[in-house]
């Protein structure tokens, strides 16, 4: 892979501040009151707890996947909905354990078939499921919808939960039924934090759980609390964590700048039991002070947010209920963290998304189940970039990128589900989601720089309206307690988000502000795009002996055709040209691109399983588990698709022994060597990674070690993007981004981590 580093063609200016770097850096890590609400929380938590639970055997370490298994229907309730074979679930035991080494929400999902997660902050990397990331993976927080706030989307909706609060999270793949949501063609993920709980006495119960963790790479620490006080009919929990990181360090020693981060979670649930259903009333919110971003030019410097959140989930004579409401507020802040990004540009964020869902079964028979679901989701944003005092190019004026943009979606579906007998079963459905979007004029720092692309923008009707259909069908085959086949076929459409219609302007710096993709490119929107429209199918199988303990197999090859998929071409326009006169055709250098439309197609295959080796009394228990997964993609014009996880396996032994517990876990990745041309994305090599993990339970009590990358290899991160910080080049002009490198790997990390629960 090349190592050129050519000057950028038109470096950004950065109005300097007199601020010390150093005091600077100092005082964000000195913020300790955010941890401050916590702590008398996990100080006074086992105080007023009923006695210790007695000693639990413990288990196996847990497997994070947990498909749907054949002979067990497949579905945790009529109201839920069968879980498709192909779909896994990560627990909340597993979430919890994912503290000891990570403390990013986001990158459980590296341990699901298909699952990959594109690099970002160290809270903030977002998901991908078969080789589609970003927007086209829908998540949901207990229902809530949170609309991208940020143009490097530094604020994903994981974010917002940290691991230790995750009760569940269920990943789908694009063949899902439509009742698991519209407006997505990657896959989805619900996640819930943990349901109420309700006594069965008269007695008041408290229990719960509180950790903390310490990883010596980056000096990371934390704690996490989830308490319920509870009785016969009401219950008040409490949930919520705070982590805090340094910059972390490669396997060569080099110091990978701009990835520290301060963050906290929070949430208060209240729960009434209401007849054959309960009511929950959740208030919550996040606090991040600062989060570095290595392959972005900015940095986050403040992101609060707060949400409520109203759910009903009941049980009547015809069938179920389950509706959810819902209101967050984002308040968010981009800027420099010295010393490794230094100037001075505010860039601000308010959003305001709101929304509510409403869906219901309805028994018609034996055989027989439909639903019906409606639901709103709406998001208002108002992106806007202050002027910077003494800048020529920054000033005088109020930069808006975006005013008041609004999008709306209203979505409906049908669903039947019939089991025709033991063996067969079948899941049609159908559903419309109507986008409705819209923005106010917009205007640049100043008249002569930005006018011409504002007037050009603030000419045009900025009313757009999606009419989008949405249609599945499952069929599964269980011809015996140990196999299962299922058939499913889905069409999916999802509209651009504001960013991909309405970023204007085509400078060379606001460009650089736009883009969630982390490879140090300039994006331009399109106002005219249609939305994009996947045809997914997949078969899975699924084998495992009939007692369903020594082993088990699935396998899950799928297709997709993405008509009008939203990607980016080299940018002709005037302006973009002016920026970089070879923009059409360098190969070696950071370019302009604008969001366009292409027909796409992506294939693969996913394999996990798990083999039991060994039950014995002088042994414990003994377990092999493994995970392959391979994607292609590709549009139909020959380029290749950006952000493509390239062959990757994990191999991994599991122990346990009397109240030990143990894991050695391999990680392989093969070379990324076919890359998306038109955007520069970089190669890397493949590389090999060895996890050890070690863990004791003492009645309440579990302490876990661990060591991540043992052999502290030196590996660049395939979906990481360009390192924008580490590497400079020097001019007369001054300095600017050197293109050409990947961003490396976390090296070797000791962690330890203790909880208790009461």
């Amino acid at each position: 892979m090349s190592r050129a580093c050519p000057r950028s063609p038109a470096p950004m200016e950065f109005a300097m501040t007199p601020l010390h770097a150093a005091s600077f850096r100092d005082a964000l890590r000195a913020t300790t009151s955010l941890a401050h609400p916590l702590l008398p929380l996990i100080c006074l938590g086992p105080l007023c707890a009923a006695p210790a639970l007695g000693q639990t055997a413990p288990s196996l370490p847990t497997v994070i996947v947990e498909p749907a298994a054949p002979g067990d229907g497949g579905a945790t309730s009529a109201l839920a909905g069968l879980m498709p074979a192909s779909a896994s679930l990560i627990s909340g035991a597993s979430a919890r354990s994912s503290e000891l080494w990570t403390s990013d929400s986001g990158a459980l999902i590296w341990d699901t078939p298909g699952g990959s997660a594109w690099g970002a902050g160290g809270v903030s990397s977002l998901p991908a499921i078969n080789g589609m990331g970003a927007d086209r993976v829908q998540t949901t927080v207990n229902g809530m919808i949170f609309a991208p706030a940020c143009p490097n989307q530094m604020n994903p909706p994981l974010s917002f939960v940290n691991p230790a609060m995750i009760a569940s999270a269920q990943v789908y793949t694009a063949a899902a039924p439509v009742s698991v949501g519209g407006d997505f063609t990657g896959g989805k993920i619900v996640t819930k934090t943990a349901p109420p709980i309700f006594v069965s006495g008269p007695d008041i119960i408290t229990s719960g759980n509180v950790s903390g963790f310490i990883r010596s790479n980056g000096l990371a620490y934390g704690s996490s609390i989830d308490t319920t006080i509870s009785n016969y009919d009401t219950s008040l929990a409490f949930a919520g964590g705070f982590a805090r990181s340094g910059d972390y360090t490669a396997g060569d020693g080099t110091k990978i700048k701009s990835t520290l981060y301060e963050t906290m979670n929070y949430a208060l649930s209240l729960s009434k039991k209401v007849q054959d259903g309960f009511f929950t009333l959740q208030i919550g919110g996040q606090a991040i002070p600062y989060q570095g971003f290595v392959n972005q030019y900015m940095d986050m410097v403040d992101n609060h947010s707060v949400y409520l959140n109203g759910h009903y989930e009941g049980a009547f004579s015809w069938g179920g209920l389950d509706a959810t409401a819902y209101g967050n507020y984002i308040r968010h802040t981009m800027g420099f963290l010295p010393p490794d990004k230094t100037g001075d540009m505010p860039m601000d964020t308010r959003s305001i998304d709101a929304g509510y869902s409403v869906k219901g079964t309805v028994v018609i028979d034996a055989q027989d189940l439909l639903r019906v679901g409606n639901e709103l989701a709406y998001n208002n944003l108002d992106d806007w970039w202050p002027p910077v005092s003494g800048s020529m190019m920054m000033g005088p004026d109020t930069f808006i990128n975006i005013n008041n943009g609004q999008r709306t979606r209203i979505g409906s579906f049908a669903e039947w589900e019939r089991r025709w007998n033991g063996a067969w079963t079948t899941v049609l459905g159908a559903r419309n989601d109507v986008v409705a979007m819209n923005t106010g004029d917009v205007q640049g720092y100043d008249a002569m720089m930005y006018g011409a692309d504002a007037a050009a923008f603030n000419a045009q009707n900025h009313a757009r309206t999606d009419v989008n259909f949405d249609g599945s069908a499952l069929v599964r085959f269980d011809p015996d307690p140990g196999s299962r086949y299922e058939l499913g076929f889905a069409h999916r459409a999802r509209s651009p988000n504001l960013y991909e219609r309405y970023a204007w302007s085509t400078n060379v710096m606001a460009m650089q502000m736009i883009g969630w993709f982390g490879d140090g490119n300039g994006y331009v929107g399109d106002i005219n795009l249609k939305p994009e429209e996947a045809n997914t199918v997949s078969l899975t199988a699924t084998w495992r002996d009939p007692d369903k303990a020594a082993w088990e197999l699935r396998a899950t090859p799928y297709y997709s055709y993405v008509a009008n998929y939203i990607d980016a071409d080299r940018c002709a326009l005037a302006g973009c040209l002016a920026n970089l006169a070879t923009n059409l055709t360098t190969t070696d250098n950071f370019v302009y691109l604008q969001f366009a439309n292409h027909n796409a197609w992506l294939y693969g295959v996913n394999l996990d399983g798990k083999l039991n080796l060994w039950d014995t009394p002088e042994f414990g228990q003994g377990r092999v588990r493994a995970n392959f997964n391979y994607v292609r993609g590709q549009r139909t014009d020959g380029i290749d698709l950006y952000h493509i996880m390239p062959v990757n396996v994990t191999l991994a032994l599991d122990q346990a022994y009397g109240g030990w517990t143990s894991s050695i876990e391999v990680q392989i990745v093969g070379s990324k060597t076919l890359v998306s041309q038109v955007r520069n994305e970089l190669e890397t090599s493949n590389y090999a990674l060895l996890n050890l993990r070690l863990g004791y339970q003492w009645d309440a009590v579990k302490v876990d070690f661990g060591i991540e990358n043992v052999l502290n290899a030196n590996y660049f991160l395939p979906l990481g993007g360009a390192n924008l910080v580490n590497y400079q080049t020097t001019s007369m002009m001054g300095t600017a981004t050197a293109w050409g490198f990947p961003v490396a790997g976390l090296g070797r990390s000791f962690n330890g981590r203790i909880s208790v629960r009461f």
